[in-house]
């Protein structure tokens, strides 16, 4: 029984199958307007660092249950943190509070050390660059159990900025739980994978390979996971980072190589990583894998509320 939902290296199969299943419930109760079993629930949605999509989601999810939320978007501005309070200090006033924190922190282990003082559950929303994210990991995963009926034997590309991504970590660790499942990294090379996810994937017995352009594998996989890069990562100038990004940039002519069945993923928001014109396209995904968000933290959010 999970407490916490800290890191993807929790989860086993057995569980993830599980959650799925719950998601596609909280899906039906989602379009019948939600549902009032968790009124008496309240939720804390603490974020030092801004948030839009994982924010607004988690709220969501929880009002949907028929809980309540409180909420600081900018908690290290906004908060007692600017004065110099522990997050340890913080969680523990927060126990007295509420049922369950939604925590958002700006360094990695943020979301740990709040879990070893909590007496109640805590949701790790992303820590720092290049900590990670376990509920947009779980999102995906099932996303692409959704379009694709299946997560065993396909082919995954996770493209972008990979040695900042959180998300890209934390779906990597999830992957690395099925079988037969092949993952393209593709990046610039000062982008790429750390080697603590190479080597993980070894233990796993995962196969993977590193990519510099999309083109060169658009027509072997069945999942796109594009993420952005950002030119300040890259200490490029302008003219360097344009002729870059042809290399990861997703836009019509590029699709027309993907495999009919296959989908684009992207965590959002975007910058310049997909073109608007591929948004029509029924093999993107990244819309559908935002409002998939909901139904996840829904079951999420329930699992915990009940067990606590």
């Amino acid at each position: 029984m999970l407490r916490h939902i800290i890191e993807s290296q929790q989860f086993n199969v057995p569980f993830i199958m599980e959650l799925f299943e719950s998601a596609q419930r909280m899906e039906k109760i989602f379009h019948r307007g939600g549902t009032q079993d968790y009124s008496n629930k309240i939720m804390a949605s603490l974020f030092y660092e801004p948030s839009t999509r994982t924010r607004f989601s988690f709220e969501t999810a929880m009002y949907r249950l028929g809980g309540k939320v409180i909420s600081t978007e900018n908690a290290k501005e906004f908060s007692s943190a600017i004065s110099g309070e522990s997050i340890e200090d913080t969680i523990k006033v927060l126990n007295h509070f509420v049922d369950v924190v939604v925590i958002r922190h700006n360094e990695i282990g943020g979301a740990k050390r709040a879990a070893q003082v909590s007496k109640i559950p805590i949701i790790n929303a992303g820590d720092g660059k290049g900590g990670q994210h376990p509920t947009q990991a779980l999102t995906d995963l099932y996303t692409i159990y959704r379009e694709i009926k299946t997560i065993d034997g396909l082919n995954i590309a996770l493209v972008g900025d990979l040695a900042h991504g959180r998300t890209i970590r934390s779906l990597a660790y999830l992957l690395s739980k099925f079988e037969r499942v092949k993952i393209f990294f593709v990046a610039p090379d000062a982008l790429q994978i750390h080697q603590d996810i190479c080597e993980h994937l070894e233990e796993n017995d995962i196969w993977y390979t590193k990519e510099n352009s999309i083109h060169k594998i658009i027509n072997q996989v069945d999942v796109v996971y594009q993420t952005r890069i950002e030119k300040e990562k890259l200490n490029s100038s302008d003219n360097e980072y344009s002729n870059l990004m042809k290399e990861f940039y997703i836009d019509r002519n590029v699709i027309n190589h993907l495999k009919q069945n296959a989908i684009i993923m992207h965590p959002l928001p975007r910058l310049n990583e997909i073109s608007s014109e591929v948004d029509n396209d029924p093999r993107a995904a990244y819309f559908r894998q935002a409002q998939n968000g909901i139904f996840v933290r829904m079951a999420l959010l329930a699992y915990l509320l009940d067990r606590y």
